[in-house]
């Protein structure tokens, strides 16, 4: 059955999803551009909007538990898994909170929609760069303020499924520096709405959980690798949700 939908899906897909995706991203990235000289928040609910409509066009249906876990006016570096493209769409879309990405660097040369992530303030950062790391952590410190969150993807790459990769440290570090708590957030099932290509793409559900927050109590490099550990076993523990 799920074949038969699948071919189905595609003169939709192809004709009428990928096109409208094109359309709103050049209209959401011109009219936030515009409001994002008065308001950034006003330019970052636009790009809300921008993320719901690509899931209504694509039949991702939603589930957040957890939003409770979300304290209103407090700042958290948002720490998610990441399994598709769509973990974007999903968490802007539903999260409900204003929030910035770690985003790397190479992101800005996508055209449109790297413009319209610089003007909606999200992170750029080298990697290979430590001086430009640090250029970043600052940056990200002048923007947390009033409730506003950073998000990383502490596995640094996508993994296709629901299994999670190791996490690396960088996230830890900037929680710590900025004195501000973790925020783990598990996201199941972006895989099965997208995978490695665009040719994948086929309706489907998706789950966001939001766990409670972790305070970062970390004073040596044992500590920071069992605090990291245990952060991922709470996210992990996420995938469990549902079943």
């Amino acid at each position: 059955m799920r074949k038969f939908l699948f071919i189905l899906f595609q003169p939709y897909k192809w004709l009428i999803v990928f096109p409208l995706i094109v359309l709103l991203t050049i209209l959401s990235v011109a009219v936030l551009t515009l409001v994002a000289f008065f308001s950034v928040r006003g330019s970052n609910r636009i790009g809300s909007f921008w993320a719901k409509s690509i899931q209504l066009l694509v039949f991702m249906r939603v589930k957040v538990i957890g939003r409770e876990n979300i304290q209103k006016n407090q700042s958290y570096i948002v720490v998610a898994n990441h399994q598709s493209p769509f973990d974007i769409i999903a968490l802007y879309a539903n999260l409900g909170i204003d929030f910035r990405w770690i985003m790397k660097k190479e992101l800005r040369k996508v055209p449109v929609l790297g413009y319209g992530c610089e003007k909606l303030q999200h992170i750029y950062i080298d990697r290979a760069s430590a001086r430009s790391a640090y250029r970043s952590l600052q940056e990200a410190k002048a923007k947390l303020v009033d409730g506003t969150s950073v998000a990383i993807f502490p596995e640094g790459t996508r993994t296709y499924s629901n299994n999670l990769a190791p996490f690396k440290h960088g996230a830890f570090k900037m929680a710590l520096d900025l004195g501000l708590p973790i925020l783990p957030v598990t996201i199941k099932d972006t895989h099965k709405i997208m995978g490695r290509s665009v040719h994948s793409l086929f309706p489907g559900n998706v789950m966001i959980v939001v766990h409670k927050p972790m305070e970062v109590q970390i004073e040596n490099r044992e500590q920071r690798d069992e605090f990291i550990e245990q952060t991922r076993e709470v996210i992990m523990s996420g995938m469990e949700v549902g079943n």
